[in-house]
């Protein structure tokens, strides 16, 4: 990690050139991406963490990375040695970095940012936050990247069509709706930042980011004709006449700014400051600048009946690929080495046999005995655990098919549960059934239904520290805006759930150096019934495998949700079962029997 500290010492020899006192260096790319190509991993090559969530200052006399509880033990490992200081996130006496650096930095200093890297909303955030001391930000700080010598280069890799079968809406139908939203924004263009809008808007797919199925672009959605900016040499002959056929011209990725700055003198356009940067948000004219939500992002949120079924024949693939997994797991605990990274791999295995398998949606979580209660564990040869035949294993995981995304977590027990493992894995059942199976008006907002998820953890003096539902994509990003099933007061939380949405169910409980337990589905939010007293909404549970019942205590359950676990194993076994050989068939019969 001398390195490390070198190219620190020389990174603050040019702070001082370019007057600036403190540099903040984010996860994002220019697209607010959760998951980032490799060229935009600054954050990962300077600090050796790699984190999806961190954020790193570097002062004259101090290098801090920023992360949440999900990552400290990670941190703590990657930083180990090098020139940077863990800073943990949302624990008493512990400020976040804004915080920090209003409290290090004197009167009228300067912080220095990549533009392309922070959106507009979170420059104003900024500079709001640090206006008690005139802190300026300098939003032109470039310089960090001479030093990293062998940054990757962008993605080359080729983009295909996502054919109609798998989309349910054409790519000339989606625009002209967008084109109907702009005719209501009284705009002429939407500018498209978010790489999963823009695969959604033009029934495009690439693997540009690893286990999300897009490709680095922006879009520029006008009502006569788009323009996608993304490298021409991703883009084949065929489809690019496919494409201008639907009036979508195809120009250089990084001829996007000067074109807005051109384009804005006369149009009006449309974009969003949350997920839209700085630098591109900085060429478009003030006055010819509308501000609003992309509007693909609601619809894509809604999915249509050819993607909702899409979504059902990957649950049934993914059910395949988990009874394998179990199984395997079952027969060799106890004979043959297995360890956590074994596990992923044997499980992407599984579901590489299935057809249209894509890759994973992210990479899974297998977490053993202890590990488990880290909540974005990372398990890494040589010192991830070796499984044994007892203790409990949690494993969080999800495919990527043609046809439909899927996340699921799973926490089984390989030995006889004690009386508090199970009084704690019940708990987090009976918030997931309570959520599963509500029924509410609508107009109810993710952060109304999150307490029903907690209320049996809370009844015993419990909680879990994360969200409880994310939304999920279409052979898309595994999380997925706009809706989430949260506590927060605003933001994603704050809106209401409307039918065809697809979210997660996953509320959990986390015992530190013991285990972790999460039980997580993916549901679809459906009509009810309608009546003089208005609309009322519920869930669909959309996932296919069981959920275990060797830690239950039966005492703990109600009659209704002892009903609700029945059913839903019936409706599994019912699912799955065609798809299993005789002995397959077997062990999912004695996973799904009732209690």
């Amino acid at each position: 990690m001398q390195e490390n500290h070198n190219i620190i010492r020389d990174i603050r020899n040019q702070m001082k050139k370019h007057g600036v006192d403190a540099m903040i260096i984010p996860s994002s790319d220019p697209h607010q991406s959760e998951y980032t190509a490799k060229h935009w991993k600054t954050r990962v090559w300077l600090t050796n963490f790699t984190g999806s969530a961190g954020t790193a200052v570097i002062t004259q006399k101090h290098a801090g990375l920023w992360t949440d509880s999900r990552y400290f033990i990670q941190a703590e490992q990657e930083l180990k040695g090098g020139a940077f200081e863990l800073h943990k996130l949302r624990i008493p006496h512990t400020a976040e970095h804004l915080t920090w650096l209003l409290h290090q930095l004197k009167t009228g200093a300067t912080i220095g940012i990549d533009p392309n890297l922070f959106s507009l909303s979170q420059i104003q955030a900024i500079k709001k936050k640090l206006a008690p001391k005139n802190i300026k930000v300098k939003a032109n700080v470039r310089f960090v990247y001479s030093f990293w010598k062998d940054r990757p280069a962008l993605p080359q890799n080729p983009i295909f069509e996502l054919k109609l079968k798998f989309a349910g809406q054409s790519r000339k139908s989606k625009l002209s709706q967008i084109c109907d939203k702009l005719v209501t924004h009284k705009v002429d263009y939407c500018l498209v930042s978010t790489l999963d809008d823009i695969a959604w808007t033009l029934n495009l797919r690439g693997s540009d980011v690893a286990s999300n199925p897009v490709f680095v672009a922006f879009l520029l959605a006008g009502k006569r004709k788009s323009y996608l900016f993304v490298d021409p040499e991703k883009i084949s002959k065929v489809l690019h006449k496919r494409l201008l056929k639907d009036k979508v011209i195809i120009k250089k990725y990084n001829e996007i700014g000067q074109f807005l700055k051109t384009t804005s003198q006369k149009s009006k356009i449309l974009f969003d400051p949350a997920v839209t940067s700085t630098a591109l948000a900085s060429k478009i004219k003030t006055s010819n600048a509308v501000l609003g939500l992309t509007p693909s992002t609601y619809m894509k949120a809604i999915k249509n009946e050819t993607e909702i079924n899409g979504i059902r024949e990957a649950m049934i693939k993914d059910g395949v690929a988990l009874t394998k997994l179990y199984m395997w797991l079952e027969e060799n605990v106890a004979s043959k080495k297995i360890d956590e990274v074994s596990v992923a791999e044997k499980l992407a295995s599984f579901r590489a046999e299935q057809s249209g398998y894509f890759g994973e949606s992210f990479d899974a979580i297998v977490g053993y005995k202890g590990n488990g209660a880290i909540v974005h564990y990372s398990a890494k040869r040589p010192s991830c655990a070796t499984l044994k035949p007892t203790g409990v294993l949690l494993l969080d995981s999800g495919g990527q098919y043609h046809c439909g995304t899927t996340d699921i977590t799973r926490t089984t027990c390989f030995s006889k549960p004690s009386k508090g493992l199970k009084q704690d894995y019940t708990a987090v059942l009976k918030g997931h059934i309570a959520l599963a199976s509500c029924v509410f008006a609508k107009g109810t907002r993710g952060n109304q239904l999150d307490l029903l998820a907690r209320k049996a953890l809370w009844s015993i003096g419990k909680n879990y520290g994360h969200g409880t539902g994310h939304g999920v994509g279409h052979f898309l990003n595994v999380h997925e805006g706009p809706q989430s099933i949260s506590p927060a007061l605003g933001g994603k939380a704050a809106l209401p759930f409307a039918p065809g949405m697809y979210t997660s169910n996953e509320p959990g409980f986390y015992k530190q150096g013991a285990y972790g337990i999460r039980i997580e589905n993916l549901v679809l939010t459906v009509e009810v019934e309608k009546n003089d007293y208005g609309t009322f909404y519920g869930f669909e549970t959309l996932t296919l495998f069981p959920i275990e019942t060797k830690m239950i205590d039966n005492g703990m359950l109600t009659k209704e949700e002892v009903n609700w676990l029945n059913d839903y194993h019936k409706t599994v076994y019912k699912k799955i079962a065609p798809a299993l050989n005789v002995k397959e068939k077997k062990w999912l019969k004695g996973k799904c029997m009732a209690i």
